[in-house]
């Protein structure tokens, strides 16, 4: 049997964070993400992962403590489930949602559900691996989907907030959470070019539960706005910003 481990307060400073292992401009952003993960393990938060050195792992929280803008009578959500290179084939995604949807039975919850897309996206749940278990379209917003495994009649859906798709606000937008290790080094290059070129970019961090419910789109820890319309849900840095400019 594949061996586990799951991330507490008395480990997390000594295990490693599968998505983001050895990469050095990303190491701020764990310590952050392990700052943030030490109060969300208090809620219920769970990061599972397979005992290696590789990015293997699911991560998932009761839906009333998750930082994304969805509502649900007593259900779980899933933040991301990841399998890469050689680990693919081998079972493990299969394995880490069913302990997610046994843990979620045990619990007692409704249901499970996760933020999808019609087609895929990058920083986003495959559609059609949720599918294979059960997992059904309950709500959308434009490309986005909701997905729920639901144990009774209850289902869970978006907030109403998150239909809006759009601000006020015309310059680069961008909202963020330190829920993924990678944002960090994202914001950094992003402000230095915006210094570097004298361009306008609005950074709205999202630093609470209550933000996080309250965002005006689809939101799972990154959204972009140009022009007041959300754009996507893909992570920036300055690359991709210098070729939005020109």
């Amino acid at each position: 049997m594949n061996e586990y481990v799951n991330l507490a307060c008395d480990n997390l400073d000594e295990e490693h964070l599968c998505c983001a292992i050895s990469d050095k401009k990303h190491q701020q952003g764990v310590k952050n993400k392990k700052e943030w993960l030490k109060e969300r393990i208090k809620d219920g938060h769970v990061f599972r992962k397979l005992n290696a050195q590789g990015k293997v792992f699911i991560e998932f929280a009761p839906l009333d403590k998750a930082w994304c803008p969805v509502d649900g009578n007593n259900f779980m959500y899933i933040y991301c489930l990841w399998v890469a290179g050689s680990f693919k084939g081998n079972g493990y995604g299969r394995e880490l949602l069913e302990y997610a949807i046994n843990e979620s039975r045990i619990q007692e919850k409704n249901g499970i559900c996760t933020i999808t897309s019609k087609k895929k996206k990058p920083f986003m749940a495959e559609k059609k691996f949720f599918e294979k278990y059960g997992f059904k379209v309950v709500d959308s917003i434009g490309d986005y989907e909701l997905l729920s495994l639901n144990f009774c009649d209850e289902q869970p859906k978006f907030r109403d907030n998150a239909r809006k798709m759009e601000i006020e606000d015309k310059d680069l937008t961008i909202y963020y959470s330190e829920q993924c290790p990678f944002t960090a080094n994202c914001i950094k290059e992003i402000e230095e070019y915006a210094n570097e070129n004298d361009i306008r970019i609005n950074i709205e961090k999202i630093d609470s539960l209550e933000k996080a419910k309250n965002v005006p789109c689809v939101f799972n820890n990154w959204a972009n706005f140009k022009d007041g319309k959300f754009v996507s849900n893909a992570l920036m840095n300055k690359n991709m910003l210098e070729k939005m400019f020109k």
